[in-house]
């Protein structure tokens, strides 16, 4: 359909109607340092043909070579071809709402099946139909607590995921609210006493994740009582969503809030999304959650069915009393995620098991190195941080030989600007550990 835009006449109509003089009257709200002046210096259009080959171009270069060494919320697993069958069925193959959902009876069983699996997994009461990513999610939990409680100030540990951090902070400036990071200690956990020195009569919330950017396991547990005799909610994350096959749910220690990335559970990295955003909470705040809920019921001849049947989102209830804004339907994601888990049954601990295992050779292997250590010591699951010569060349050496090493993490952290993140899945074999080690003691 070609783009036809209105007439003059048709402006003039609009103005009339609505009682401005001109169309910039209508932007008035908007600071003038932040329009436009002139217009984008935009390259000219393409034909069909041309934007094809343009796409398939950039597309090509979405590959992830055999040896992946790099997590830092983004990884690399294997996915069941059943996963692709399932969401690639026409009933499934949308990421649109349900709007007439007691219709789609298959989307809402699978829905329904998702949030079991979630609240199980993560030790809580109830969990949404899933969010934009694990960073607005925590966003999300932060923002509730504090509409709940009525309270002004967040409280972050420095070692959850940067990004995370950002998106928290600005959640934060939108609503007016206070954020303020505590440090970690030299065991890379959380600093417990400078932690609860922080949170007081104004904090809503206080934010921690397990395992954390650096893949070190929290303690969560030791700061949940804490937290809630200072009035306040603890919100649990996590970025890798496979530890949940192996740590005790952050629901059984005292968390108010489970929030994460759910791609590792059968999404592939994609250029960085779409991905899953997790949300899970006890039922205290059942009517409070945003996204959708879907239920299981019985028709009037005891059938059993299912419905949508809580939705907070501003396009289904009057736009003041949503509790967020979350639009994008990521159904298909979470469909994936559980076609994942369905796939793996109990073995999720297994895969779990794995992750650990060969983290912890590489790790080993690494550490026998000259020159290099690593830098915490507190327990990991799949990642860990490693202070190397030189980190630049390191990654240079293995991407020669066709391996994304780690994370260089002196782009967040200065005091670590000597060290990579590392990470090792089920993906790896021994072989190829074995491999990385050689290339790098060559440096």
């Amino acid at each position: 359909m070609d783009y036809v835009p209105h007439t003059p006449e048709d402006q003039k109509k609009i103005m009339e109607t609505v009682g401005i003089l001109a169309i910039d009257d209508l932007f008035t709200d908007i600071p003038e340092k932040y329009k436009l002046k002139k217009l984008l210096d935009l390259p000219s259009a393409l034909s069909e043909q041309d934007v094809s080959t343009l796409m398939e171009g950039i597309g090509n270069r979405n590959t992830i070579p055999p040896i992946t060494l790099m997590g830092a919320g983004a990884y690399y697993h294997y996915i069941p071809a059943v996963v692709g069958h399932v969401i690639s069925r026409s009933e499934f193959y949308t990421a649109y709402t349900p709007y007439q959902a007691e219709i789609s009876q298959g989307i809402l069983q699978a829905i329904y099946e998702y949030q079991t699996m979630i609240a199980k997994l993560t030790g809580m009461q109830v969990a949404n139909a899933s969010m934009y990513d694990g960073a607005s999610a925590m966003a999300e939990a932060a923002v509730l607590a504090a509409k709940t409680l009525n309270r002004t100030r967040i409280v972050v540990i420095r070692s959850i995921h940067p990004e995370y951090r950002q998106v928290v902070k600005t959640y934060a400036w939108a609503n007016g609210y206070e954020v303020i990071e505590t440090p970690y200690e030299k065991s890379g956990r959380m600093n417990r006493d400078a932690l609860l020195e922080a949170v007081d009569d104004r904090t809503a919330a206080v934010l921690i994740q397990s395992p954390n950017f650096f893949g070190i396991v929290e303690d969560i547990a030791s700061i949940a009582s804490d937290v809630h005799a200072k009035g306040a909610l603890l919100v649990s994350g996590f970025t890798e969503a496979t530890s949940l096959g192996v740590l005790k749910p952050a629901g059984d220690m005292g968390a108010d809030f489970v929030v994460g990335e759910g791609q590792a559970f059968g999404n592939p990295m994609n250029f960085g999304g779409p991905y899953l955003g997790i949300f899970a909470s006890t039922d205290k705040f059942l009517r409070k959650i945003p996204g959708r809920l879907a239920g299981a019921t019985v028709d009037k001849e005891g059938k059993r069915g299912f419905v949508l049947t809580l939705q907070t989102r501003e396009q289904h209830i009057r736009r003041e009393k949503a509790t967020s804004n979350i639009c994008s339907n990521e159904a298909l994601c979470a469909l994936a995620a559980g076609v994942y888990l369905v796939c793996l049954g109990k073995n999720l601990k297994k895969l779990a098991e794995l992750n650990f295992q060969k983290a912890h050779y590489l790790k080993e292997k690494l550490s026998g190195l000259t020159g290099w250590e690593s830098v915490f010591s507190a327990p990991v699951y799949n990642e860990f941080v490693m202070r190397c010569p030189d980190p630049k060349t390191v990654n240079q050496k293995l991407e020669n030989a066709g391996i994304i090493g780690g994370y260089e993490l002196g782009k967040d952290y200065t005091e670590l600007k000597e060290c990579l993140l590392f990470c090792a899945t089920e993906m790896l074999t021994k072989d190829d550990i074995d491999r990385v080690v050689s290339i790098v003691t060559a440096i």
